[in-house]
This record gives C-alpha cells, structure tokens and sequence, in this order.
C-alpha cells in the first residue's frame, strides 16, 4: 500500500449475511477502494482510500443507495428502536396466537380474517427488514439470504391472500407459515448477533486497557511548586511528565524518570509474574501498577503506542482470510441462484411429475428457500480466527491474521536463528585479547561504535567497555547487518565486527574483532547461555514431523554446540543476512517454511518466510517485521501459537463441514416435503449458532 491512501473504518448495519458483504465488497472495489474488509457479523468495513479518487462522503452515500445505513465515528448511533431484538418481539406477538389456532379448542383463532389481522402486520415488517436487504443485494449483483426469505414468506403469505379473498378455504390458509418463517429468522438474527459479540472480545478488552485520563505534573507558577492536573490521555504528549501510583493503569509508553514500583505485564508477556521499573526503564501504556509509585516521561502519544498497535493488528488480522474460506466465499456467491434454481425445480416436479397439490408443491418450494443457509458458510471462518487470535493475544501472541494461522499450522521446515532465539541474547565478555595498540584506546573506540547499534552483542559489549571507555570524537558510523560497525574515531578508522571485516584470512579463535586503520588490535571472546525451553520447543516440532533447522552468523563451532544441545535436525552457520534470504527462498519454493528470528537483523529472511516469527521485546520495528510476534521471547509461546494455530484451523474445517453438510442434506429434505416451511425455517435460524458456538468453543478448550 503506497503512501497516496487513506485507511477507512466504517461501521455499516443492516448486513445479515455473507453475500451482502460480498455485494459491499465489489461496489468498493468498483469505486476503487484497496484492500477491502467487509465483515456483515461485526458491521465492519475497512479500506484504503486512493488519494483524488472519491471521496468519503461519496462512499457513505453509495453504501446508504445500497439500502445499509452507514454509522460513523464523529455520527450519532441510530437509536435502538428499530433494533433486531424489537423486531422480533414484535414479529412474536403476532405469530404466537398464530400458531396456537393450529390447537383445537380456540375456533375463533382458525378464522381466516383474524388470521389475516395477525399476519398481516408481520409481513409488512418482513417486507421492510428482508425485502430491502434482498434489493440492496440485487444491486450489487450478489443476491443474499433475504432474497430467499423474502421469496418464501411473500409466497405463503400471497397464497393464503388469495385463498382468502376467493374464499376457497383452510386449504389456502399459510398465514401462520408466512409469519413464523419471518419471527423465526429474526430470532436467529438476534441469537447470531449476541454469539457473533462474544467471539470479538479481544479488541473490546484490549480496549478497557486504555485509562482515560492520566495525572499530569506541572509547576504551579504561583506558588513555585509542583502540582499535579488530571488531563485526558488524548491530550498527553511526547515529554509530559505523570505521576502513578498504586493501582493505576499506566497511561501510555513512557520512561521512569524517577520513583519504584511493580509493574503487572501480563497483557504484553502474558505472565502474571509482576516486574520491577525504576528509573531509565521503558514502561508499557495499560499495564498495572500492582505496588509503588513513579513519575513518567511520556515517550509516544496515544496513537503510536504498543498498545494501540497491538489493536490495530488485532484488527488488520481478521481481514486476512485464509484460503479455504476463499472457496467458500466463491460458492457462497452461487449460493442464492442455485437454491431459487433448486426451489422452482421442486416446485414444478413436485406439482407435475409426483403429483403433489397446489399447495403442498408450494409449501415444499417455501421449505427449500427458507432451509438454505449460506451465512454458515459466511461465519465459519471469521468467528473461528476472532476466537483464536484473541486467545493468542492474552498468551502475549500476536498473530497477524488468518491465513498466517493456516500457514503456521501447516509448517513443513522450521527455520531458528540463534542469538536471542534458540539462546537468551544475554552475552557477556569471556575473554579480550589485546593483539596491538593502547587497551584505554581500544575499549573506548569499542564503545563508541557499539552505542549505535541495538544487536544483543552490541549492548553486551557496550555493558562491558562503557564503563573502561574515556571520552573520544567519532563520526561517520555505519552499521553492516551481519558484519558489524566501522566508524572515524578520534581520526582514525575503527570497525569492530566478525571475520567478514578482516582483509586477510582469520581463525576461529575470536566472535568479534577489532581493527584500526585496517590493521587488527583485538579479538573477542563471547559466551551465551541456551534458553531453557529451546530444547523442549525444538523436540515438539521434530515429533510433529517439522524439520527443524538452525540458521545463524555464528561461527561454526559455536552453531554446532547449541544445535547439539537443543537437537536440532541440522545447522547452517557464517550465513550473512543477504545469504540467509536466499537460503530460505530456495527451501520456501517446495515446503511450507517458518522462520524465527529476532525481529531486526533477520526481517528479509523473515519476510521471505512463509510465516516469519519474531521474538522480541514487541518495538515498533519488531511488530512490522513479522506474521507472528512472541511478545516475551519465550520459545514455549511458539509451541503455544502453533498448537492454537492448528486447533483454530481444525475448527474452521468443522464450521465449513457443517456448512456444506447442513445444506447438502437439508436441501433435499426439503425438496422431498419432510419438512415443513416452519421447521425449515427453524433449522436455518439455528445452523448459524452451531458454528458460532463451535468456534466459542476455543475459549475454553485445552491448548494441545
């Protein structure tokens, strides 16, 4: 996506199946509209808008045409008047009586007038709910489920008009059908729509994260002292100073500026375990204060913070779809011209061929429109990956959207880096061995490189000879991911980095060297102890029949040691990352590939993945890089993401299954008049909640 586009939220209602978010779909494709998100469950529509071609007004207008009302953020909510829930109580009261004359006893009931006065009213509102829908997708060339509601209840109803004003008898009489199929349905819309809420929590929740307002620190000028002002969170900017005590939510990201306190991550790590921040340390908005107090210096406003991405990304995950609900959004498409093909069929055998009646020919053609149900199809994927990715989240995984969840369940080779993945990144100085030159000299000149890079092996060696160093002059410093860092220091040209920076052939005795002017001074030793986890991660995919493989820029030795000790299948080692990218390139060609790295220096290899991985401590950079982020590091998260990743998609295959099983058989049924228009109508109603409460089922299951 270019730079020249506008990202679009919209919530559209008056969507109750997947085909209108179909006919949604290619009108603003038709305007012009890139990468667009109709979701009909949650009212959603996402898009980005090119620059000079229309505008949002333009959009909103075109969307109303279409018979949906558009309710945007800086707009008033519609009241709730006409909501689902109103219109089926009202659709109730009339269609009870109704189906009590079908009890003998109350004969004034069974009075064709009477049950005219009943139906009628239900009707008139199933012609304003579903017969507007059905134009509205008639539109758009995508016929919806309203048109087959709207076909078979105005059949019933007609029929039984006529049979009344000719007076032709109970024979003719199908009110109680026309307005059941209609009270039925809208109370299927209300179950699918209070069940559909329940599988969105994730964004909601992660929401409520959010305080509202924040305590801001100012100096009084009047008194000369410090004071304190509650302000909204909006109005926060980059170097404000807030005070926080126990029990608040932190505002925003901000640094420690001074104070102590506990701090409960366990919505960026999920570990409940409390860390402790004093001062210099980097503090996440929505995190809790579970003991002390501190005064914060804002770092990044409300809309760049690691919160605020994270749902984003929550968000930008449910618009990706993975490929099999791609092949049933095509036949969903079919869906309504197929079943109208299928009831007029039965309708004319029935009549002709089987020698049915009138009516019971009629009363079969109702039973097929209003069995069929193609918004099965339409939730079986979406409520499934809403559920699953709000479930990663709470472990502190972020997966970016369905079809990474396919992508990831279905991992042939495993591709693992190994400083920060496999090992825990915390290296420390095993031994420096002074080659030529001044030590003060070389450790300063050490230093004053390795602060401008943010490798594990940079902040280690800068831990290590910072506090050796004096001051110098530098400039020019570049960075070669891979190799290291060279830089002008006090006039002369410093590089420290592995062999790659060395014009002449090196042993393998040192993991960083240090060169003036071309000429080696120095070489160093590193040491890095191997996660505790990485073995039990790495023996999980191996019994899953994944190949796994280490891929590092380590030196062979050291590659070979930690493969060893964590079982891995085979190792690759002195791999740069323009080497490491085409590495996994040609293995991607043939099997499914996910790659796990830290996030920075792997990102091509990551991108070339299938599904690329990254364990990090959840930056800016970190979230972009990836398809799956590990927010803590923890190699058991990436046990975790692929076992929900598996169970997500199973249940996606389930809620298909049942989609197409339900209207394969029921369908037929129908046709064959074993089913009455009301139990038809019954059975449609409920084959939605089926599949969402499949998919809620993943709240709870155990993770295996």
């Amino acid at each position: 996506m270019t730079n020249e586009s506008m990202a679009v939220d919209l919530e559209v209602q008056g969507m109750t199946c997947s085909n209108c978010a179909l006919g949604v779909t290619r009108f603003l494709e038709k305007k012009g509209m890139k990468d667009v998100y109709v979701n009909f469950a949650t009212n959603e529509v996402r898009f980005h808008m090119p620059e000079n071609e229309v505008s949002v007004r333009d959009i909103v207008n075109g969307i109303q045409e279409l018979g949906y009302q558009v309710v945007q953020q800086d707009m008033a909510k519609p009241k709730k008047i006409g909501d689902i829930e109103r219109k089926f109580l009202f659709s109730a009261l009339f269609t009870i009586p109704l189906l009590l004359s079908m009890i003998p006893g109350i004969p004034w009931l069974d009075n064709m007038y009477v049950q005219l006065v009943l139906a009628t009213p239900v009707f008139l509102l199933g012609v304003w709910h579903f017969g507007r829908s059905a134009l509205a997708s008639l539109r758009t060339g995508v016929p919806n489920m309203d048109v087959l509601i709207f076909i078979g209840s105005t059949a019933a109803f007609t029929y039984s008009l006529a049979g009344t004003i000719l007076q032709l008898g109970h024979d003719y009489m199908f009110y109680e059908t026309a307005a059941t199929i209609i009270t039925l349905v809208l109370l299927g819309n209300v179950i699918e729509k209070r069940s559909v809420k329940r599988t969105t929590t994730a964004i909601a929740e992660l929401q409520k994260l959010q305080p509202d307002t924040a305590r801001r620190l100012f100096f009084d000028l009047a008194s000369g002292e410090q004071t304190t002002m509650e302000v909204s969170v909006s109005d926060l900017r980059v170097n404000d100073l807030v005070q926080v005590n126990d029990g608040d939510r932190i505002p925003l990201d901000a640094v420690v500026k001074s104070g102590q306190m506990e701090v409960n991550e366990s919505m960026i790590t999920g570990e409940s375990i409390p860390v402790v921040k004093q001062a210099g340390d980097l503090v996440t908005g929505g995190t809790i204060i579970i003991s002390g107090q501190a005064q914060l210096r804002i770092a990044s406003v409300q809309q760049d913070g690691l919160l605020n991405n994270i749902i984003q990304l929550v968000k930008d995950a449910q618009t990706k779809k993975p490929s099999v609900q791609k092949l049933a959004d095509r036949i969903a498409a079919w869906f309504v011209p197929v079943v109208l093909s299928i009831a007029v069929l039965t309708f004319f055998i029935s009549w002709f061929a089987v020698d049915v009646s009138l009516s019971g020919s009629l009363l079969r053609s109702i039973a097929v429109l209003v069995i069929a149900c193609p918004c099965a199809m339409g939730l079986a994927t979406p409520t499934a990956v809403m559920v699953g990715l709000g479930r990663s989240v709470k472990q502190g995984i972020l997966i970016k959207g369905g079809s990474t969840l396919e992508e990831l369940a279905r991992t042939e080779i495993l591709v693992l880096d190994k400083t920060g993945t496999l090992t825990d990144g915390q290296f420390h100085i095993d031994r420096t061995d002074i080659l030529s030159g001044d030590k003060k000299e070389i450790f300063s000149a050490v230093a004053a490189l390795e602060r401008h890079s943010s490798h594990p092996i940079a902040k280690a060696l800068q831990a290590h000879f910072g506090p050796m160093s004096e001051p110098v002059e530098s400039g020019d410093i570049q960075e070669t991911k891979g190799v290291g860092l060279k830089g002008l220091i006090n006039g002369n040209s410093w590089q420290v980095g592995n062999k790659l920076i060395l014009h002449t052939p090196a042993d393998e005795t040192y993991d960083v060297y240090v060169t003036c002017n071309d000429q080696l001074v120095a070489g160093i030793r590193l040491a890095d102890q191997v996660k505790q986890e990485a073995a039990a991660a790495v023996r999980y995919f191996k019994e899953q029949g994944i190949k796994t493989v280490l891929l590092s820029g380590d030196r062979s030795d050291t590659c070979a040691t930690v493969a060893e000790q964590t079982g891995m299948d085979s190792w690759l080692a002195e791999q740069t990352p323009a080497s490491k990218l085409d590495w996994i390139r040609e293995q991607s060609s043939g099997k499914k590939l996910t790659m796990v790295g830290d996030g920075i220096n792997d990102s091509p290899a990551l991108a070339a993945a299938h599904t690329g991985v990254s364990l990090s401590d959840a930056s800016a950079a970190a979230i972009h890089s990836a398809q799956v982020v590990l927010l803590d590091g923890d190699l058991s998260k990436l046990v975790m993401s692929h076992k929900l990743s598996r169970m997500t998609l199973q249940t996606i295959k389930q809620n298909l299954f049942w989609a197409f099983f339900y209207n394969v058989l029921a369908i037929p049924v129908a046709a064959a008049g074993f089913l009455s228009p009301m139990i038809a109508a019954l059975s449609m109603a409920f084959s939605d909640v089926i599949v969402i409460g499949n998919s809620l089922r993943l709240r709870t299951r155990k993770i295996r």
